[in-house]
């Protein structure tokens, strides 16, 4: 059994060697089929789920939907995917989009009864209550950024501006340019909270993964080259981001582990270990290893697997 997460900028597997993950941006015809035919030479089977429809390429989401289904079943012919009402399906269908993050607590809620999950990615973060499962299903992406469930912040790909709108630079309050200039990715990166292999996506301006091109890219923020306002400068540009970003999305967990009553939390994704460390929570990386980088791929494989040693029908 292999698990399969088609997100918007990568595609993520879950099998029995571990969790593997390809930068795979649906926005620049990415090949879908291509790099899941090599998990398919020993005719295992699939379960998948996916939030890649909402990619700006296609015109709907069902467009989205239908486009992934055939792309898997090229390489899965017999593939099964997760939907928001809980169960599996073989053909398109509108229950589909975005159910990544279903499977996730489907298969913690029994594990981590009264936890809050926090799985924090390269785009998003999914904050999710999973004493309230059954009122989880269902839910579209629009219902959850109305909740709070959904935040659009993410360890790599967040454009700097779109959390804050000017910087303190030596004292002077700076607004910022609203180009994309520089990603979350280089603050986490100059920061020392993530490594350059991690930083997966691709760079703003396409250049180097470094430290010192991140500062680079960093100073465009404020329309300057580096040497206009320094390494100490760009540094306060990535470390004023962080503070707003640590804030959104700290404050928005503890808010809902508030008012649903959850006792600990748990955190999954790329920025786990660091969210963690700021909320006080357990770090799933611990328990499941590098399926935690990509948990809704590995979730989705538990469940297939369960059911159909359970014999359920709808796989």
């Amino acid at each position: 059994m292999i698990g399969i997460d088609v997100g918007g900028a990568n595609l993520k597997v879950a099998d029995e060697n571990g969790a593997h993950i390809h930068y795979c941006p649906l926005w620049e015809k990415a090949p879908i089929t291509e790099i899941l035919l090599p998990y398919a030479e020993h005719d295992r089977h699939a379960a998948v789920v996916m939030s890649g429809e909402l990619a700006d390429c296609f015109m709907d989401k069902m467009q989205g939907i239908s486009f992934i289904v055939d792309a898997v079943k090229k390489a899965f012919p017999n593939a099964r995917f997760y939907g928001t009402d809980g169960t599996f399906h073989d053909n398109p269908v509108p229950g589909l989009a975005a159910a990544n993050w279903l499977a996730s607590a489907d298969v913690l809620r029994t594990r981590y009864p009264d936890a809050i999950l926090l799985d924090i990615g390269s785009t998003t973060s999914d904050i999710i209550p999973l004493n309230s499962f059954s009122q989880l299903k269902g839910l579209t992406d629009t219902k959850r950024l109305q909740k709070g469930y959904l935040l659009y912040t993410g360890m790599l790909r967040t454009s700097i501006p779109t959390l804050i709108r000017s910087v303190n630079l030596n004292g002077i309050p700076t607004p910022v340019s609203t180009e994309y200039f520089a990603a979350s990715a280089d603050a986490h990166l100059v920061l020392g909270h993530i490594g350059p292999e991690q930083y997966t996506c691709d760079t703003p301006d396409y250049k180097e993964k470094t430290v010192a091109a991140s500062l680079r890219r960093l100073a465009r923020v404020v329309c300057a080259d580096l040497e206009e306002i320094g390494e100490d400068g760009v540094m306060d540009i990535a470390r004023q981001f962080w503070a707003v970003q640590r804030a959104r999305v700290c404050d928005q967990v503890n808010r809902i582990s508030r008012e649903t009553g959850s006792k600990m939390i748990i955190v999954a994704g790329t920025g786990a270990s660091l969210f963690a460390r700021e909320l006080g929570g357990m770090d799933l990386t611990e328990e499941l290893g590098n399926f935690a980088d990509a948990l809704p791929a590995f979730a989705v494989r538990e469940l297939a697997a369960g059911r159909i040693a359970a014999s359920e029908p709808d796989l």
